[in-house]
């Protein structure tokens, strides 16, 4: 590990699973050991992990992303509470707290999902810039984050639809946060020549 730390820069990140039944332990939560999971298995970078399990609470939920930036997270994700029920209020709570709208990540992310469902549509995520950090907004199944994240590949493993992914590394570059270093085989991050380190 002590080598890892010398040649790849540490990186805290913030995830978020919002759930009212979860966060008071009516059912387990899948959320955060998905997203934990999946990161792990995605970068090179040693990473610490900032979790919270919260109820659709709108306050609450920007409180926990403002709270989670000062905490030097570059990347916070969240993953719960996108959909239209009236419970559903993470994109609010998120909008409010930005300095800095992303759209192309929430159309991504549905261009993504309509390949499996047509109730993609019904999906709200966005994602933001709040200071230097990304705060992007997922889905709830498990499933449904990784294929997100990933993209869509083929049967060889090549990529048919690029996962939001790929752009988060370069984004988190140019708003002055970390160097991510992607695991290939995973998700390829893409940067412009000028923007990437020496292998």
């Amino acid at each position: 590990m002590s080598q890892s730390h010398s040649v790849f820069d540490p990186v805290r990140i913030g995830i978020v699973s919002i759930s009212d039944r979860a966060s008071t332990g009516v059912y387990q939560d899948l959320g955060l050991p998905a997203l934990k999971t999946w990161l792990q298995s995605a970068l090179h970078n040693p990473i610490s992990f900032e979790e919270r399990l919260i109820p659709d609470e709108e306050a609450g939920i920007s409180a926990a992303l403002i709270a989670l930036v000062e905490a030097g997270c570059c990347l916070v994700l969240t993953t719960g509470g996108t959909g239209p029920a009236l419970r559903d209020v993470t994109p609010e709570a998120t909008l409010a707290v930005a300095h800095k709208v992303m759209p192309g990540f929430g159309e991504q992310m549905r261009q993504i999902s309509l390949n499996f469902v047509p109730t993609a549509i019904l999906s709200r995520q966005v994602a933001v810039v709040r200071a230097q950090s990304l705060i992007i907004n997922l889905p709830g199944q498990p499933k449904s984050i990784a294929q997100t994240l990933e993209g869509l590949k083929d049967d060889s493993g090549a990529v048919q639809v690029p996962g939001i992914f790929a752009a988060v590394p370069y984004c988190i570059d140019l708003i002055g946060g970390p160097y991510l270093q992607t695991v290939d085989s995973v998700c390829q991050a893409f940067r412009p020549k000028s923007a990437q380190r020496p292998a």
